[in-house]
């Protein structure tokens, strides 16, 4: 009767420990491409990615780089002040977007362009995201809005 309960007890471990390992492998899975790194223009210089990789980008719109082209076509420069990117976009800007504010787009590198599926903008005049504050910080160009 011992080694009956014994066993159950090794069985159901067993069970428990392949639900969590194969649990675990699925999380993992579905997760591989909902991971994008954030990359400022700076380590983007320092650090080219892999070709085909997704990531985002964020900075500042340069002044005077918004062009418009055919259709939905936008081209713009995006800097941190140590380097600037070449961005293209086809699709609808957020209405907070234009120059000199803070956006982080999600596409990947085309040559030495950065082609954005999506871009995001400030919501409001004092708002940037943490990723392009810490970036220009670095870069010692960023000045607080609110001061």
């Amino acid at each position: 009767m011992k080694s009956l309960k014994k066993k159950r007890r090794i069985q159901v471990l067993a069970v428990a420990a392949v639900a969590l390992a194969l649990s675990t492998a699925m999380i993992g899975y579905a997760m591989r491409d909902g991971i994008n790194f954030f990359r400022a223009p700076s380590q983007l210089s320092e650090n080219p990615p892999k070709p085909g990789e997704v990531f985002r980008l964020g900075g500042l719109v340069e002044k005077g780089s918004i062009k418009r082209g055919a259709g939905e076509t936008v081209t713009f420069a995006v800097t941190d002040g140590g380097a600037t990117v070449p961005v293209r976009f086809t699709g609808v800007l957020p209405d907070l977007f234009g120059e000199n504010q803070g956006m982080i787009g999600t596409g990947s590198m085309e040559g030495d362009t950065f082609v954005a599926k999506e871009i995001l903008a400030k919501h409001d005049e004092s708002y940037m995201p943490k990723e392009v504050v810490d970036a220009l910080k670095e870069q010692g160009v960023y000045k607080d809005p609110n001061s």
